[in-house]
């Protein structure tokens, strides 16, 4: 009994939490009393002969294919692609390494992130290995060329963003160290 007694209590208790906790929904404001008044949402009133725009001499048409957010940019340095399952940084590539050194040079605020990247074949833990063993390969020649080792950082991204089942040249461009300017340290 005592067991029946405390189940309803139970049940009596949530019954009233549950209901205790649906509210009515609040009243919209009637739009005439609104700071827009009665419009359609959005553009109020402006037409597009409203808005002036001075053309900006100073301003410089950027590359679509560079991002830039507060922290990062990404896209100004290129890329430096890597052989099939190897980390060693290819002459070929060690210009790119060299430019991403002089702009740092330049611009003594900013950092540099190298992230390792690999392409869809091996395991997950394996390609994030790969990606962490190219990343610091950069790293240690950017290092031998003169940077300062505390300017930068290294994250291995292993296939994660790796097109999967990606013929030869979508693979190759796969396997790379992404050159990613940090703005803030």
């Amino acid at each position: 009994m005592k067991l029946a007694s405390k189940s309803l209590c139970i049940i009596a208790a949530s019954a009233a939490a549950l209901l205790a906790g649906c509210s009515k929904k609040p009243l919209r404001p009637d739009p005439s009393s609104t700071a827009l008044g009665p419009q359609s949402g959005g553009a109020g009133n402006l037409t597009p002969t409203d808005v002036t725009t001075a053309p900006d001499s100073t301003l410089t048409q950027r590359d679509p294919n560079i991002l830039e957010d507060a922290n990062t940019i990404r896209g100004l340095l290129q890329p430096v692609y890597f052989d099939f399952d190897r980390s060693s940084v290819k002459a070929a590539e060690r210009p790119k390494l060299q430019a991403a050194k002089d702009y740092l040079e330049k611009n003594p605020q900013y950092r540099l992130l190298v992230e390792g990247h690999c392409d869809w074949r091996g395991t997950s833990e394996y390609n994030l290995g790969l990606g962490d063993r190219r990343a610091n390969e950069a790293k240690k020649y950017l290092i031998q060329i003169g940077v300062a080792a505390d300017k930068i950082e290294t994250l291995s991204k292993g296939g994660e963003e790796a097109k999967k089942n990606a013929d030869d040249a979508t693979t190759a461009k796969d396997r790379r160290d992404e050159l990613v300017i940090l703005k803030k340290s």
